[in-house]
């Protein structure tokens, strides 16, 4: 798994949205796209989400509904 996805498992709960091997790398490009971090760069897009949808409940609740809307 990707280096935040442990740190994710709430918000990923509650989009619905299970890792699997066959949606891992979609999830983690979707998570990149929304931090405008390249993807790969694991630790820049972390530092982004938590920074900037941990920390605010209105976005969290923006990335659980787009996550449904995108992978779920």
């Amino acid at each position: 798994m990707s280096c935040y996805f442990r740190h994710m498992k709430d918000i990923l709960s509650q989009a619905g949205v299970m890792v699997t091997p066959e949606n891992k790398r979609q999830i983690d490009q979707f998570f990149h796209k929304l931090t405008g971090v390249d993807y790969k760069d694991c630790p820049a897009a972390w530092k982004k989400l938590k920074q900037d949808v941990l920390a605010d409940e209105r976005k969290r609740r923006d990335v659980v509904r787009k996550l449904k809307s995108t992978i779920g």
